[in-house]
């Protein structure tokens, strides 16, 4: 179980990185975007750590509040549950 945690949360956070990216492209292109529901929706199913990553790497969404506090605090929240689980094997 605490390898498919690890496991899920680090596909979770590399997809959520990349959809980051994405984002990003689209918007120096005036592109059609993706939705901050859907990268919140990711960010909230175990993808945190690597939206935060992508928000820093990429430099993309790091003056939206939500974003700038909300994607730390859900990673903090990922991180210790994982710290949890390995605790309590």
């Amino acid at each position: 179980m605490d390898l498919a945690l690890i496991s899920y949360i680090a596909v979770m956070s590399i997809i959520l990185c990349i959809f980051m990216y994405i984002d990003k492209s689209r918007a120096k292109n005036h592109e059609w975007r993706i939705s901050e529901k859907s990268l919140f929706t990711l960010a909230i199913l175990g993808g945190a750590c690597g939206g935060v990553l992508g928000m820093y790497l990429f430099r993309h969404k790091t003056k939206h509040n939500s974003f700038a506090f909300g994607f730390p605090l859900l990673a903090a929240v990922h991180i210790f549950l994982i710290v949890k689980v390995f605790s309590i094997v």
